[in-house]
């Protein structure tokens, strides 16, 4: 969900109250330093520091970044370095740090399942983040914007602490050029793994949108996961583009129609248990879902702007007094994800859904998370995102410029959703961008049951969509 916005606040709340608490793998090694640059104030990233297993990693982590009561409110964000096809010892230590930070606090003080979700997109940190998630202990992997058939592969020689060769896409490679990879060696990321392995195996659960995938993923025993959660275009953030055709409405929006209609019934013949994600936030939504066959469903709008989420308060805010009016929109945006994928976007004035916040943006990339490997002219591999300067993307990289319209720096924008924005020179702050799903029909309730009219808890939301009420 986003970025830190199903973080390990909330995560651990949906798990104490009985259900499979999620929280968000994205940049999690930038997000980590950042809070502890902002002084760490509740201690809680330390003290999961305190409990990594590599005591000289986290001792490292603290002395370059953590700045005892928080670094000036004008002062930027120190910067991570950017992954690449051999990226440095230290950005390998720091990735896997942060995603054990992050499920060790959602784990800590109970016995509830927690899961984390990964993007296929962002391959290169993938095998650092998912052996750092499971040195915590993590109970589910969860994968989504792109196939996922690689990943039980993955986790299997993670937990047995296997070398291994992670492959990599590189855009314009072909067979000749051999394979790129990333080289991931467990036992010799850390000072003393031996104690710690076979890790415990996380299940995995692949997202997908379509029949297809689905049934190519089950067939075969190296790829099959352990179920799979079906995500269809209303839900929020990256989505799976239409077949066919692209095509798009009036207002530029993707144009979904009947082969886009997953075949629930098929998905769940194949045997594995299964989860609805878009539109089945509500007791009646989950109802349906039973009643097709699945498991239960995903929820994120609802949870994104409970108490817990977290999403800016000041954004939480004004999001709900839009819900409370009546005002609030979400358009789908085929653009402005540099992934190339469609992304949910919710209208809010100061963020880049503002055409005029978007044209006074400078176009900066220097967090690289989603940017792609390619092969240069001469044959060596470089690194480029349609987000980044034009100049560079199209000049000096080679990039069309036809991919770069439109295109927003979600990397920085995220992170500013979740309170986490970079500080520019002359006091400019990197604007966010939220993202949602389409229906509000949940939170519209559960503000209604709430003491200010407002504010809900994550136990609410659970609560309301077990039994239709937010109370005990």
């Amino acid at each position: 969900m986003g970025v830190a916005i199903s973080g390990w606040e909330l995560a651990r709340a949906v798990s104490t109250a009985g259900q499979l608490g999620v929280v968000s793998g994205t940049a999690l090694e930038v997000v980590c330093v950042r809070r502890l640059q902002l002084g760490d104030p509740s201690g809680d990233v330390r003290r999961a520091l305190a409990h990594f297993p590599d005591r000289s990693v986290a001792q490292w982590i603290l002395d370059a970044y953590f700045v005892e009561g928080g670094k000036p409110a004008t002062a930027s964000f120190a910067a991570v370095p950017r992954w690449t096809l051999e990226p440095s010892r230290k950005l390998q230590e720091l990735t896997v740090a942060a995603n054990f930070v992050e499920v060790f606090l959602a784990k800590e003080g109970h016995d509830g399942p927690v899961g984390i979700n990964y993007l296929r997109k962002i391959e290169l940190p993938l095998p650092f983040a998912c052996y750092g998630a499971m040195l915590a202990g993590v109970d589910y992997v969860l994968m989504g914007a792109g196939n996922p058939a690689e990943l039980p592969g993955l986790l299997r020689r993670l937990a047995r602490g296997e070398d291994l060769d992670w492959a990599v896409r590189v855009q314009g490679a072909t067979s000749a050029d051999g394979v790129h990879a990333v080289a991931v060696s467990p036992r010799a990321l850390l000072t003393a793994p031996e104690g710690l392995l076979p890790l415990p195996l996380p299940r995995v659960l692949a997202i997908v949108a379509s029949v297809d995938l689905a049934a190519g993923l089950a067939a075969d025993p190296a790829c099959r996961p352990d179920g799979f959660v079906v995500e269809g275009p209303s839900a929020g953030g990256h989505n799976a583009p239409p077949r066919g055709p692209r095509r798009v409405d009036d207002a530029g929006q993707p144009v979904y129609d009947e082969r886009d209609v997953v075949d629930i019934p098929s998905i769940v013949a194949l045997g594995l248990p299964v989860w609805l994600a878009g539109s089945y936030g509500t007791p009646d939504g989950l109802r349906r879902a039973q009643a097709s066959g699945a498991m239960g469903v995903q929820v994120g709008t609802a949870f994104a702007l409970c108490h817990e989420s977290g999403l800016d308060v000041d954004l939480k805010r004004r999001v709900l007094g839009q819900v409370a009016s009546g005002e609030v929109s979400v358009h789908s945006d085929w653009r402005v994800s540099p992934t190339g994928f469609p992304f949910r976007v919710l209208d809010l004035e100061g963020t880049l859904s503002d055409p005029e916040v978007v044209a006074d943006r400078k176009r900066v990339c220097d967090l690289g998370v989603l940017r792609s490997p390619y092969r240069t002219a001469d044959g060596s591999v470089d690194y480029r995102c349609p987000a980044e300067p034009t100049d560079i993307y199209i000049r000096r990289k080679g990039g069309r410029e036809a991919n770069t319209d439109g295109r927003t720096c979600l990397c920085n924008a995220l992170l500013a959703s979740a309170g986490l924005p970079q500080q520019r020179p002359r006091g400019y702050v990197e604007p966010a961008l939220v993202t949602a799903g389409s229906d509000f029909t949940s939170v519209g309730h559960l503000m209604a049951g709430a003491a200010d009219g407002m504010t809900y808890s994550a136990g609410d939301v659970v609560r309301f969509l077990l039994n239709g009420s937010s109370s005990g």
